[in-house]
């Protein structure tokens, strides 16, 4: 089904809505991130999408659950200056687009070949340029 999206080994990145979709076990999000782990892949997030994902009816169990199975990349000062580079460099602002600029600069640290499960191709494209395949969800 997605065999055509992912490569063996490499890194699965989740944005928020790759994120949330997980949360929600979105059959094909769940095939997606199943099917990385069989070719090898470590499936992370962004530790700022735990903030952007999570709400009140957020089943904690579900989300404790399903960040034990992902690695969380930290966001400190370093990464930030990083992320905030890439948002001059996009021309994008940091008051709408910090967070997908921290996932952005996240995904591009990653062991590759790198794929991104995103809801927004168009920003992220701006943000990581060909270095980070997207798939969009």
């Amino acid at each position: 089904m997605a065999r055509h999206k992912l490569s063996h080994e490499g890194t699965l990145v989740l944005d928020s809505e790759g994120f949330s979709k997980l949360l929600g076990d979105d059959e094909t999000v769940v095939a997606l991130v199943a099917e990385a782990r069989s070719r090898g892949m470590e499936v992370v997030i962004c530790a700022l999408t735990i903030i952007e994902a999570v709400h009140g009816r957020t089943n904690k169990a579900r989300l404790n659950w399903v960040l034990s199975g992902l690695r969380a990349v930290p966001v400190g000062d370093e990464e930030a200056k990083a992320a905030s580079s890439l948002l001059l460099q996009a021309g994008l602002h940091g008051h709408e687009y910090a967070i997908d600029a921290a996932v952005a600069e996240a995904a591009m640290r990653q062991q590759r070949p790198v794929v991104m499960l995103t809801s927004d191709i168009d920003d992220m494209t701006k943000l990581c340029g060909d270095r980070v395949r997207l798939v969009a969800v």
